[in-house]
């Protein structure tokens, strides 16, 4: 079986799961792209160096897909559709027939429109599958030893994006680099969302005396990556934040 391995706290404990069951059977297929930020490739490599296991990289522009620049609110249903359908391809190359994905049962709360592709193509998600809740795979994470039982939510670029708004390239790198820099200043669970030339900023409520402290740094650095104007959300961090405008 193949992994759709991000190195985020669900695939990376569903990997370590199947690859504890399989062995060598049981392989990580990480996709690079224009969404995806160099510091989590990074990361998802160096968990399968340690572990030992196979890593298939698949490359992937986002931006080619059909439909998806335009931001959509289906955008993420394309997005996986065009991703998915690459990474079987890819998979059954190297001889694997079943490809796995880890989301749990609490995306199945919010709006996921990435879940429908997933299904149309036949993927298995066992963490879903087995009414597994993001808590109880931190909880059994850290268990098994773990280092992202902790590790902050994350979510491809592109979601710090109103629906509608184009997403570009540039776009894109500013909004990296902006959250790049927040999590090198101290702050885990950080998000950056693009307005325009507006960046919104939203930590956790109890980080914002933080940010506020920072405020000269914060601004002179966010602008520096091309950024008119810096704003902090008041609402605090929440995710899919976005889906609001819905």
């Amino acid at each position: 079986m193949a992994v759709a391995f991000s190195g985020g706290v669900d695939s990376t404990f569903l990997l370590y799961v199947a690859h504890e069951v399989l062995g060598d059977r049981a392989i990580a297929v990480t996709s690079v792209t224009t969404v995806f930020p160099r510091r989590e490739k990074v990361e998802a490599s160096d968990f399968c160096a340690g572990h030992g296991i196979r890593q298939v990289i698949v490359e992937f522009d986002e931006l080619e897909v059909p439909g998806f620049a335009d931001n959509p609110p289906d955008r993420c249903y394309l997005c996986k559709k065009a991703l998915f359908s690459k990474m079987i391809s890819v998979c059954r190359a190297e001889g694997i027939d079943h490809i796995a994905e880890g989301s749990n049962t609490d995306d199945d709360g919010d709006y996921r429109p990435g879940l429908k592709a997933i299904a149309e193509l036949g993927v298995s998600s066992p963490l879903r599958e087995a009414g597994l809740t993001k808590n109880e795979i931190r909880e059994l994470s850290r268990e098994f030893g773990l280092p992202t039982w902790d590790k902050p939510s994350y979510a491809c670029l592109a979601s710090r994006f109103p629906y509608y708004h184009k997403i570009t390239a540039a776009k894109l790198a500013m909004v990296e680099k902006a959250e790049d820099y927040l999590i090198s200043a101290g702050f885990r669970q950080v998000r950056v969302r693009v307005h325009g030339d507006v960046a919104r900023i939203e930590v956790p409520v109890e980080c914002m005396e933080t940010v506020l402290r920072s405020r000269e740094d914060i601004v002179s650095a966010l602008q520096g990556f091309g950024f008119l104007y810096v704003s902090l959300d008041l609402g605090g961090y929440k995710t899919g934040s976005l889906n609001k405008g819905l």
